[in-house]
């Protein structure tokens, strides 16, 4: 049977770790109703929240702070079809811009290399934003993951002021031994949530992950449809929820249409 990670619990099904006494946990499962009740509003499933230090983890690699839970929602959300791509309401504005990136030596020295392969593959689009590694003051903070958390990788969206969401956490002991391929496709695929892309099957992840369908049903912010992508499954998508061990998604023609579309 394939292996599955998912980028958000990333690309997983079954990498998740095992809490048992491991000092130092941040990821629990005990999410109160309240809590769950705000995430649906905002348009994310609920199935699978944990709570992780200083707010939710949801859909797998989507970080939601407590502040984000007490937003108003400031825009519906149009519903089209089941893969296509989406945006969230904030994006990053102000462009042209370069997005600065940096890498944290607490990860393994492979990382860089497969970091400027993601890097890469957004500069060779022509987008109104470029990306550039950097060793200190990034826009984007590359991290390790607390230990004992529960997922692969983490990252949030945008902010209200136009910048893009500032850390991204990776779990490198859960990704374990991937090719350089896959860890830049993780990377491009947290990136894309930072700079405002939700998952292309966010209606349902059964598309990507298996298991059970979840639909987030109707809401009112987070999740836009792009004109110009498909109506119909788009199995190469960088910004699936989930991703066979191995696998490499360069970014596909649908992809290229959506960056275009907004950056």
């Amino acid at each position: 049977m394939k292996k599955v990670l998912s980028v958000a619990v990333l690309f997983g099904v079954a990498v998740m770790i095992s809490c048992q006494s491991d000092e130092g946990i941040v990821s629990k499962s005990d999410v109160s109703q309240e809590a769950m009740d705000k995430i649906y509003a905002l348009g994310f499933t609920n199935t699978g929240a944990m709570r992780v230090d200083g707010g939710y983890l949801v859909e797998g690699d989507i970080f939601l702070s407590e502040a984000d839970l007490n937003k108003t929602p400031s825009r519906s959300l149009l519903r089209i079809a089941e893969e296509e791509q989406y945006h969230t309401t904030n994006l990053v504005t102000g462009t042209p811009r370069t997005i600065t990136v940096s890498i944290s030596n607490k990860l393994p020295s492979s990382y860089v290399a497969a970091l400027d392969e993601a890097l890469a593959r957004y500069n060779a689009e022509g987008l109104n934003l470029t990306f550039q590694r950097v060793s200190s003051g990034a826009n984007i903070s590359i991290t390790k993951a607390s230990k004992g958390a529960q997922y692969l990788a983490s990252a949030g969206f945008p902010t209200s002021t136009g910048n893009p969401y500032s850390s991204i956490k990776v779990n490198s002991a859960a990704i374990g031994s991937q090719p350089q391929s896959t860890v830049a496709t993780i990377l491009a695929h947290e990136l894309g949530h930072c700079i405002g892309f939700r998952h292309t099957d966010y209606m349902s992840r059964q598309y990507s992950c298996g298991g059970s369908p979840v639909n987030e049903g109707a809401s009112t912010v987070g999740a836009i449809h792009i004109p110009g992508t498909p109506t119909g499954p788009d199995s190469g998508s960088w910004m699936l929820a989930c991703i066979g061990s191995g696998q490499d998604r360069p970014f596909n023609n649908n992809d290229k249409t959506a960056l275009d579309y907004l950056y």
